[in-house]
């Protein structure tokens, strides 16, 4: 994989994506060690994800420094992006960021001479997490001759975004169910038409379940919705318990990005099906993986730091 910078999912090809997957199943035996720092820059809040890139730089021998709060940090005196990001870069050799609008990481990237991680902007993109899902996917499920699903916020959800683009790399049949107030943008139906995929859009998840190989959960995201009154509308219309499952696969693996509200029943953690927390845990060595990818076509050595 030779990237500067991991903006969008539609960067990786399938020779990118398998790259990434088959380097993430070695590294824990067998950890590079990069005297680097990582740099992080969240401006929305996080947990998995900016936890998960704070172990994999460590586990990698490295180290990382973190910006902080928002409201602890010089944006609060309104410091822009692009001068934050130039600040930054001179404290490490790459950065990650999560930003609140779309298109942000796009944006900061031409601002900077090290790799820069697109943690997820706004509505718009997250790559990396499409790496652990699709990392998710491999192990459980394989990636070609798959029926998928992926139910919930399809408009304002950016893993899906990320997620649907990536899988156009493979042999999979994707089927889209949500409410039609949050079907997916219709940029990103263009895009994947273009990409040769066919788009099947569903409100009821009965229909389809029993065919489905995979079925990737995600929340109603309240904090993107301009009207609280939309939010409400929509709020807890679709829910996973294990009745729901009593008519899919034995094998279906059932995913969820996290953090889950209500669509999901804590009665489902135990099922053979739930794979959500594996899931998680697998951004650590993915994520290991990119950084160490992405440091090295950087030229930071192993064992050393170049700049």
């Amino acid at each position: 994989m030779r990237h500067d910078h991991l903006i969008t999912a539609t960067q990786l090809s399938r020779d990118d994506i398998e790259t990434v997957l088959d380097r993430a199943a070695e590294i824990a035996d067998d950890p590079p060690e990069r005297d680097a720092v990582l740099g992080l820059l969240f401006f929305e809040p996080s947990t998995r994800t900016k936890m998960s890139f704070d172990a994999a730089m460590k586990r990698l021998g490295g180290t990382t420094v973190d910006m902080g709060s928002v409201d602890s940090s010089s944006v609060k005196k309104g410091e822009t992006l692009a001068d934050t990001v130039r600040v930054v870069e001179g404290y490490a050799d790459a950065l990650v960021l999560r930003h609140p609008s779309e298109g942000a990481a796009k944006m900061a990237s031409r601002f900077v001479d090290v790799p820069l991680v697109n943690a997820g902007d706004g509505a718009g993109q997250h790559p990396s997490q499409t790496l652990l899902d699709l990392y998710t996917i491999r192990e459980n499920a394989g990636l070609d001759d798959l029926t998928v699903g992926i139910m919930g916020d399809l408009k304002y959800g950016r893993t899906v975004h990320s997620l649907a683009s990536a899988l156009t790399n493979f042999d999979a049949r994707q089927h889209f169910i949500s409410p039609e107030s949050l079907q997916l943008p219709r940029s990103v139906r263009f895009d994947l038409h273009q990409e040769g995929a066919q788009v099947r859009e569903h409100t009821d998840l009965e229909a389809i379940l029993p065919e489905l190989d995979v079925l990737y959960v995600t929340r109603i995201q309240r904090e993107r919705f301009p009207d609280e009154n939309e939010y409400r509308q929509v709020a807890g219309q679709y829910r996973i318990t294990p009745e729901t499952l009593e008519d899919a696969k034995d094998d279906l693996v059932l995913m969820h990005p996290l953090p889950r509200v209500d669509e999901i029943s804590p009665e489902v953690d135990d099922l053979p099906q739930a794979t959500y927390f594996e899931q998680a845990h697998n951004g650590v060595p993915v994520r290991m993986a990119l950084l160490d990818m992405l440091l090295e076509n950087a030229g930071v050595e192993t064992g050393g730091d170049s700049r």
